[in-house]
């Protein structure tokens, strides 16, 4: 019995568990969310690692809170990983918040 393993073509999990520098491409382990506040139900967008408390813009409630690595968010939050930014999308500044422009 042997137990081969395909170096060449890991499989997703396996992939994931891998150190970032390690990967067959390397890929950060952070990622920017889309966070909806509960009370005012404002969408923010947010630091996964983020090292601050995040407030919310609109009714200064606390979003998230720093922990060593990934911050925690609050109670009752709800939260969407963005896709990244492609030549065809930019991030446009308006008011308090950042919105995406197609």
């Amino acid at each position: 019995q042997t137990l081969a393993v395909d170096l060449l073509n890991p499989s997703a999990p396996a992939e994931a568990r891998r150190h970032k520098l390690k990967r067959l491409v390397q890929s950060p382990n952070s990622y920017f969310m889309d966070v909806k506040c509960p009370g005012c139900f404002a969408i923010t967008t947010v630091f996964s690692h983020a090292h601050t408390v995040v407030l919310c813009g609109a009714c200064t409630s606390v979003l998230c809170q720093p922990t060593g690595g990934k911050a925690r968010l609050t109670e009752g939050e709800s939260h969407k990983p963005r896709r990244p930014l492609t030549r065809l999308t930019y991030v446009a500044y308006t008011g308090s918040s950042y919105r995406r422009k197609n």
